[in-house]
């Protein structure tokens, strides 16, 4: 067989996670460590938002990561896995920057660990993440393998066009899996090469040929047995499995893989079997019990474009296929001579079916055999392996020894100084252009509609939220005194220890004063250095008093520590949020201020800081 002769490393971005289907992302990536090429298989990152039904995906992902080290697995020898944790919106440019930091610090620090130098980047997946990762590795050559009409395949993933145009015409080599798709491929990049997914021969073989017993779950159903395998997606046509399954009560439809639309209208049918996702060496065996293998795909945009794997699968058993007239099925048979039966409606499927269901000749089974073999991956990878040797030596040819490597470490430089750059326009941007520190600040901020109350009690900010003396106690004191006049409680209890020129409290005292509130309603705090402090003091007076009920009034963003305090150090108090309604240090008409930004922060922090003292 044909083989990479030296052995370089790979770098995979994989439109799949490593433990779905087996397909042929795991078996050219799994053939090329067998050779001894060292691999890193990066799990899929998306191509659509996630959705509801993704979610067993996401908790293996998250399962994945916290038991690999750092995300990062080894499946065999030269065989690596990541499982990467990144911000699940393949079209943001804020989240695209972000994914790609990350991406590229955690893998740039594991190849730098393991000795991993100048990859071949091999991707299956077009998104603007993908593309970001190849254009900013220092690769020998560069690989798409474009297996899908992606931007078909769901609304979401229409965007996924222009990134995958430019991948086209970037890679060194592009590599495709269906006739329709090269001819996409073409009008972009003159490296272009048809490889349909192929079939690991050495499996079926061993299993055609062994007197091994059929699985438990197939072995006693009625026959004939009309089989599929694969993934029960979007794409299969239940509706016509359901007709056949009906106009052929006598025979068992068996569809073996996951389930990944609603197959309810299948399920209720007594002679349909769906057995489920079964490990890859045992899908031979399936195959193996069926009479004749289907290919039940609906005619759509996405499907044009589709090479179906399991036909291979199936021919390599010797059994029969019948399939909807997909594109690839048609070119199949005017390369291999109407191997394939096709049928598109029901009575045509069902017809197609009876016709192979006679007894069929040695000669037919070994005409079968014979097609799969020219279409087996030792095939494919030998032939994509003398492609990729072909390139490597070229661009080897156009590279002028210390200049080229020059000229790649300076293009790395100007790249990263690229990226601080960007990345620091985007973190000024977010801060100080956008609301994102105010989404951030809302969980601090507590308010409610004032209630009749035994007091209101004002907490002070010393030097406060501004880092000044003084700073915020005025709007505070105004909205206290605004409470008392509408008639909410009959005293106030202004709380601070702070001391400047003047006593805090008695300043505050002197404006309540000059508000109309009589002194006699007035009482002062004046030990308070903290929140906690607060609390504690005014807790004091209030229970001389027998109050049980206070309005509290602080800053916004302050309340959320000021009455956890509370309801940590003095359960009894009911207390009820009322700060100022507009605060002027924390005025956002538009994009927050540095003093701001530190305000909040600080807030969090001293969040942090009472939890861990257990005053929370």
């Amino acid at each position: 067989m044909n083989t990479l002769q030296r052995k370089v490393d790979i770098l995979c971005i994989s439109s799949i996670d490593w433990d779905f289907i087996w397909q042929g992302h795991q078996e050219i990536m799994s053939t090329f460590a067998a050779q001894g090429h060292r691999v890193l298989f990066i799990e899929n990152t998306g191509v659509r938002p996630p959705q509801m039904r993704d979610l067993p995906r996401v908790r293996q992902r998250l399962t994945n990561w916290w038991r690999s080290t750092k995300g990062f697995r080894q499946i065999s020898d030269n065989l690596f896995v990541y499982s990467p944790l990144i911000v699940p919106l393949p079209y943001s440019r804020l989240a695209r920057w972000v994914n790609r930091s990350l991406l590229l610090r955690s893998l740039r620090r594991w190849m730098a660990a393991i000795g991993f130098n100048r990859p071949i980047t091999w991707t299956f997946l077009p998104t603007p993440l993908a593309r970001d990762l190849v254009t900013s590795l220092d690769s020998e050559l560069t690989i798409y393998y474009c297996i899908d009409d992606l931007a078909s395949s769901s609304p979401e993933a229409k965007r996924i066009a222009v990134s995958e145009e430019r991948l086209f015409h970037d890679a060194d080599l592009v590599f495709v899996t269906s006739e329709q798709l090269r001819q996409r491929a073409v009008k972009f990049s003159n490296h272009v090469h048809l490889f349909p997914f192929g079939v690991s021969l050495e499996g079926f073989e061993r299993v055609r040929e062994s007197d091994e017993s059929l699985p438990a779950d197939v072995v006693s159903l009625p026959r004939p047995i009309v089989g599929y395998v694969g993934g029960l997606h979007q794409w299969v046509d239940v509706d016509l499995l359901a007709e056949v399954a009906q106009r052929m009560p006598d025979a068992s439809l068996v569809l073996v893989g996951p389930e990944q639309a609603d197959m309810s209208a299948l399920r209720k049918l007594p002679n349909v079997h769906l057995l489920g996702q079964k490990p890859h060496a045992d899908v031979p065996r399936y195959v193996k019990a069926f009479d004749v293998g289907l290919v039940p795909y609906t005619l759509s945009e996405y499907t044009a474009n589709v090479y179906p794997t399991k036909l291979n699968e199936y021919l390599a058993m010797g059994i029969p296929v019948v399939a909807t007239n997909l594109a690839e099925i048609r070119r199949f048979n005017a390369d291999h001579g109407d191997i394939v039966s096709i049928a598109n409606t029901p009575e045509a499927c069902v017809a197609a079916i009876r016709r192979n269901l006679h007894p069929f000749t040695a000669a037919e089974r070994d005409r079968r055999i014979g097609v799969a073999r020219t279409n087996s991956w030792t095939a494919r990878i030998a032939a994509m392996s003398r492609l990729i040797e072909t390139a490597i030596a070229a661009k080897g040819l156009s590279d002028s020894g210390w200049e080229d490597t020059l000229r790649r470490a300076v293009r790395a430089t100007r790249r990263r100084a690229t990226e601080i750059v960007l990345g620091l326009v985007a973190v000024y941007m977010l801060l100080f252009q956008t609301t994102f520190v105010w989404w951030c600040a809302a969980p601090l901020k507590l308010s409610s509609p004032p209630v009749q109350a035994d007091a209101i009690v004002v907490f002070a900010g010393g030097v406060g939220e501004s880092g000044q003396a003084g700073g915020g106690y005025q709007e505070r004191v105004k909205q206290a005194i605004d409470l008392y006049k509408a008639g909410y409680a009959r005293y106030l209890v202004l709380s601070s220890g702070y001391v400047y020129s003047f006593r805090e409290a008695e300043v505050m005292r002197a404006l309540a004063l000059d508000g109309g509130v009589p002194a006699s309603a007035i009482a002062l705090e004046l030990k308070a250095k903290s929140t906690y402090d607060n609390v504690r003091f005014v807790k004091e007076i209030l229970d001389d008093h027998h109050w049980t009920k206070i309005l509290l009034v602080s800053s916004p963003y302050h309340m959320r520590r000021a009455v956890m305090t509370w309801h940590g150090e003095a359960p009894a108090i009911t207390v009820v949020p009322t700060p100022p309604p507009q605060s002027q240090f924390y005025d956002h008409t538009g994009g927050a201020t540095l003093e701001q930004i530190r305000g909040i922060v600080w807030e969090y922090l001293a969040t942090f800081a009472y939890w861990r003292r257990g005053w929370l």
